[in-house]
């Protein structure tokens, strides 16, 4: 029995496993039902398309800026399990306000002024659900497995996330908007119900989260959810200075440094792509949203087959080894991915291509092809650095060290999504948007290749010692 089949039988690990998918799957279902709609059905221009996807991913992104610390220390310092069930109730109530959101949109009703404000805001809480969330996912790993299953643990939750992603993307491009708005809804309850089986993971030390308006409210609440639903509010102001602190004390480890470097940059990269996917199916594919979904699926597939690859090369290690290597790949996939789409011709006279025309056009294949690579060879890449900020610090930091990773992962998206909103303010066209995102893969190289020598100067600094 390999560790993987092993862990999906265990209690301490498949219920954390499947309500991560599920929350995977149900930001992934609301989101991209959200932004085809609104491309397909709202907007008729290349500039509006691409400006409120790139809007909808900043909304997405700046939760992990905000609240990063905030969810790290919580982690840190409370049962991770408890947290992760309140989470997952209050994922019931902001899906109910972007099914809200939806069906006004759907019904053409304040489309502009209300429909689109209210499903942002459903996207941006959903975005502050998995940033509570996010830490906790890979700090509880080594809370409940063994040391020589982390690596396991960590490539199958990145691999069930794609999948989860997958799934949630194709089934938001196939089914009306109509039966996203009850997927959204029963996905929520199921989530809850699942989360109510994991077992319990309290914080390991004597840590205490120091919130001195809160301290007296905190003693005497027994309401969990009062309890930490009243940190929010107190919270906010102080988010920008403990996020800071929180990644200044976290950076003096070299590994987990440049670990955090190389994944910021990676998803710089991912938020780019993700962001030109749906515009550039429309406009330089004339491709349908069952195209567009199609898009996200082969790059979801690909991140999970590379996550499940770099696991079997590296036997368990934890080792950037293949990292600057697979970046480099990753990057001449990006630009064969932009010349075969500057080749496409399909010209259907104003309709779109569905699945089957799509596929049977003599450049599709080529096309999806480099788009698989892409995918694969940034699983391969990235799936490491995760397990480098579980690994490499004390478990009781563990959670923390995830939520800084998830701030300068924010900041470096954001700065990736407005440059991409920029460049198309002033014309630059979508297809050679592309490009930047081959450029960033060689930074992403450099940083892999810095990961690794400070990988072999701690090794070697722990056997002399």
């Amino acid at each position: 029995m390999t560790t993987s089949t092993h862990l999906l039988r265990r209690r301490r690990f498949l219920p954390l496993f499947v309500t991560q998918l599920f929350n995977a799957f149900n930001d992934n279902l609301y989101k991209t039902a959200m932004v085809l709609f609104v491309v397909y059905s709202v907007y008729n221009s290349e500039a509006d398309e691409s400006m409120f996807s790139g809007i909808a991913s900043v909304v997405f992104i700046l939760p992990f800026c905000l609240f990063s610390g905030l969810a790290g220390q919580l982690a840190d310092t409370r049962d991770k399990a408890s947290i992760i069930r309140i989470v997952k109730i209050c994922e019931i109530g902001l899906m109910c306000i972007g099914a809200v959101g939806l069906y006004l949109a759907w019904q053409g009703i304040m489309v502009h002024n209300v429909a689109i404000p209210v499903m942002l805001f459903a996207l941006f809480l959903a975005a502050v659900q998995s940033t509570f969330l996010g830490p906790i996912k890979y700090a509880i790993l080594p809370q409940h497995l063994k040391k020589e299953e982390v690596l396991s643990g960590t490539g199958l939750v990145e691999a069930g996330t794609y999948i989860a992603i997958l799934a949630g993307t194709i089934l938001a491009g196939w089914i009306p908007v109509q039966w996203a708005i009850i997927g959204i809804l029963a996905t929520a309850v199921i989530g809850y119900l699942v989360s109510r089986q994991i077992p319990d993971a309290p914080p390991i030390g004597h840590q205490e989260l120091h919130l001195p308006l809160l301290e007296p409210f905190w003693k005497e609440t027994k309401n969990p959810l009062l309890k930490y639903g009243a940190l929010l509010p107190v919270a906010i102001g102080d988010q920008v200075l403990m996020s800071w602190r929180l990644v200044r004390e976290t950076m003096h480890n070299r590994e987990v440094y440049f670990a955090i470097l190389a994944i910021s940059f990676f998803w710089t990269i991912g938020a780019v792509l993700f962001i030109q996917f749906p515009p550039l199916a429309k406009n330089q594919l004339s491709a349908s949203p069952q195209v567009a979904s199609l898009f996200l699926v082969v790059f979801s597939v690909g991140i999970a087959i590379g996550s499940v690859a770099i696991n079997a090369l590296l036997k368990g290690k934890v080792s950037a080894r293949y990292s600057p290597p697979s970046v480099i790949i990753m990057g001449f996939f990006v630009i064969g991915f932009y010349l075969v789409a500057r080749l496409w011709t399909a010209d259907q006279g104003g309709v779109l291509l569905e699945v089957d025309e799509f596929i049977l056009q003599p450049l599709a294949i080529p096309l999806l092809s480099m788009l698989l690579g892409i995918a694969v060879a940034g699983g391969c890449f990235v799936v490491p650095l995760y397990a480098f900020l579980t690994t490499r610090v004390p478990s009781d930091r563990a959670a923390r060290t995830v939520a800084a990773n998830n701030i300068v992962n924010s900041i470096a998206m954001v700065l990736g999504s407005v440059l991409a909103i920029g460049v198309t303010a002033i014309g630059v066209g979508i297809n050679e948007q592309l490009l930047m995102s081959a450029g960033m893969c060689l930074v992403s190289a450099w940083l892999g290749r810095k990961l690794y020598n400070a990988e072999r100067d701690a090794a070697a600094c722990a056997q002399a010692s």
